[in-house]
Order: C-alpha cells, then structure tokens, then sequence
C-alpha cells in the first residue's frame, strides 16, 4: 500500500507524516520548486537573508501544530514569552497597553484594568460570548455592536488578522471558534509562539526530512494533469509525463489550493473569493526591549514581528495596497514601524510581499462552501486550510486538515491513525 500526497504545503505534508508515522509509504508531489506553500521561507537577493514570504502567529492552543512540530523534531523551533502577553500601541494618540493573561480558565486578567485595554470593562469582554452562539449564516456585524474601546484595542486586530477580512464582514462562527479556542479557552491556550530561525525551519524542512528517513519522498516540479478515475476510486495519477496506476490499497490526499483542486475534482464545490495579504520585511535589528510581537491599532499594519535581524509586518485584509506602488507602500509602512519601533531616519532596505489569493474570504457564503475531507471517490481525500475545519485560513487550520484527510482513509490503507 502507498499514499500519493499531491502538494507540499503544510495541509499536505502534515498529511504525509501522519502515515510514515504509522509505516505507510508516502510520496509527496509539489508542482513548485519548493515545499511549504504560502508558509516557507526563502533567500531574498534584495535583503541579503532568509526571510518569510508572510508572518504567522502561532498560540500555545494550535495542538494540531505543537503536535506535528514535536513529531518532526521541531517543537523548540517555536518560541514565545511563556505567558498570554500581548503588547499594543495606538498609532492615534502613541498610547501603549498590554494585555497580561492568566493561565487559568476563569479569566482573572479581565478583572485587573491594568492588564486590559484601556478603557474597558469587564462587562465589555463578556459581550463577546454571543459570538459562541452564532449561527453559521452570520455576519459579525450583525452579532456585535463593532465599535468602543475593546472592539478598536483587541478585537477587530485579533479578528482581522485571524480571518484576514474586514471583521465586520467575517463569518461570526469562524470567530467564535477562534474565541472558544483562545479568549474562552484560558490563557495557557493563547501564548504567543513565533518561528524564530524562519517557518522553513520549524515547520517545512523538519517535514521534509522526516518523510525521508521513513522512506518517503517529495519530488518537486511535479504537477499533477489529473485523473483517471473509476467508478468509486482513483485508478491513476496522471502527470504528464508518467502515469502512474493505485494498487486496491493505495490512496491520493488532493492538497492544493481549492482554484487548483476544481479541475483535477469534478463537481467540487470550494470558496472562489479570496483576500490577499501583504508583509513588509525592513533589514534592521530591532533596538533593544522591543518585544517580538507588537500588536498595532491605527496603522496599515496589525502586527509587528522583531526578529534579530529584521522587523516585518503584516497586513491582514489586504487587498486595498495591492497595487500600491511599492515604494510608496514601504515608505508608509516604515513611517509606522519607526513609531512602534522609536526610531527614526529613512527606511533601510526593504523587500514586499504580497499574497494576492492568500486565504479565503472568510465570509458565512464561503465558508458554506467548504467540503469536508471525504469525497464521492473512497481513495482520494481533500486538505487544505480552505476544506471545513470549522477555522479561518490559518496554520492550526492547514494542519487539522491534513490529519483529518489522513483519518478519512484509514479503511483505504487498512491503517489505523491515532
């Protein structure tokens, strides 16, 4: 028996080791020259260093992910402050808070003025368990009130950056569970993890390597043309070039974006709205006692990562900057990093990085359209952070999914997953 996984991204490798951990062969095809998809890292000519081609945020409650991460070797390739702290600046007034969680279940923190927002109450933060109860037709608009201190100091960044949306036009399901997972979940579920050495190194390479010293494979610029399919089951891969036939127990995990899935998939019905997001990467040490993360409101960007080498950004929601010209996009950019960052002068060298199709639209009409694992062919599974995990596009989401497309076919390989 063997398990074809097509497309290297992090749905389909954590797909992948999920069988080499039980002993299923496994052979990875990835049409680009490198694995990791929308999260990897790459040398950039401009900067003269390995960067993220985007900044993600890890929580200390993305158990799929510290999951994978340990089975790969690469758990300590995440790092965080050990504590839910999350520093703020308000680029309006240059006014700084930080939320200061507990660890425990009964938010303790919310209590405490001095470990909120500004400005808020504790009645404020109970107001958003209505998002726990949303229906799945539901905008957040129409389950929140969207405004007052809360909503512009914590909300609406933490929203916009998990659903990578305007958040008042996102699903009020999908960010209620990113709230039960995290707000209502205590706070030793929402510690902050970033890949320090680079998400290549904590999440891609590690795969990779584990795949290999279990004797699977991952060949890359090997773009699948599609099907050949039987009655109830895929009966080949066709790459062009070779075929490639499945044995009665052999099976194919389909993990590549849903516009790339469609056509090799007849009848598939995915999100077909996207938003893009932008990164900004500023060769540049961070000055001393700049925290890693730095969530900023009132700016172009919500995050602010300090990294030893350099400071990025991300821009959730970004579809509007675009087609900013790129110089003038940089220059905006950096006009807020050195106020978050208190420096001044010009920008140093810079690179951007936009991800036009980044994610789906997180909106109730697209998350309708998200299929499940299963297909109507019993060997062939779907994954991605676009299938339905019940969680916006994110890394926790993309890795779910590659476990669940996994389970799915444990009858095919005869193979139990834990």
């Amino acid at each position: 028996m063997s398990v074809h996984v097509i497309g290297a991204g992090l749905a389909g490798l954590s797909a992948a080791v999920e069988f080499a951990s039980r002993g299923v062969a496994v052979a990875v095809h990835e049409a680009s020259p490198q694995a990791g998809g929308r999260c990897r890292s790459y040398y950039d000519s401009v900067l003269d260093m390995e960067i993220d081609n985007g900044n993600h945020l890890v929580l200390s409650g993305n158990h799929a992910t510290l999951a994978y991460a340990g089975r790969i070797g690469a758990r300590d390739k995440l790092v965080g402050p050990g504590s839910a702290t999350f520093p703020f600046i308000d680029l309006a007034d240059m006014r700084r808070w930080t939320i200061r969680a507990n660890d425990g279940l009964v938010p303790v923190w919310m209590f405490d003025a001095s470990r909120r927002v500004p400005d808020t109450k504790l009645t404020d933060y109970l107001e958003l368990a209505k998002l726990l109860l949303a229906g799945r037709d539901k905008t957040i608009a129409e389950v929140l009130a969207c405004k007052g201190p809360l909503w512009r100091g914590l909300v609406e960044p933490f929203l916009v950056a998990a659903l990578n949306i305007e958040a008042q036009q996102g699903s009020a399901a999908l960010a209620g569970q990113v709230v039960r997972e995290t707000l209502a979940a205590g706070g030793h579920n929402y510690h902050p993890l970033v890949a320090r050495e680079g998400l290549s190194n904590a999440l891609v390479r590690p795969a990779v390597d584990y795949l290999s010293t279990r004797g699977g494979s991952v060949t890359f610029g090997r773009r699948l043309r599609g099907f050949a399919f039987g009655e109830s089951r895929v009966e080949a891969l066709d790459f062009g070039e070779d075929r490639i036939a499945l044995g009665p127990h052999d099976a194919v995990v389909l993990a590549v974006p849903p516009q790339a899935a469609a056509p090799l998939a007849p009848g598939l019905e995915a999100p077909n709205v996207f938003c893009a997001i932008v990164n900004a990467h500023f060769r540049v040490a961070p000055p001393p006692g700049l925290p890693e993360i730095t969530g900023i409101v009132g700016g172009l960007a919500q995050w602010l990562f300090a990294f030893p080498d350099r400071l990025s950004v991300t821009i959730s929601a970004g579809d509007a900057w675009c087609d900013t010209p790129r110089e003038e996009l940089a220059e905006r950019i950096w006009a807020d990093v050195a106020k978050v960052a208190g420096l001044s002068g010009p920008a140093p060298p810079w690179q951007i990085v936009r991800e036009r199709r980044a994610t789906f639209a997180a909106t109730p009409a697209q998350d309708a359209r998200r299929p499940g694992p299963r297909t109507r062919w019993a060997n062939l599974a779907l994954a991605g952070d676009w299938t339905q995990t019940k969680l916006p596009a994110t890394i926790e989401g993309a890795i779910r999914s590659g476990v669940s497309a996994a389970k799915s076919l444990e009858q095919t390989v005869k193979v139990r997953l834990a």
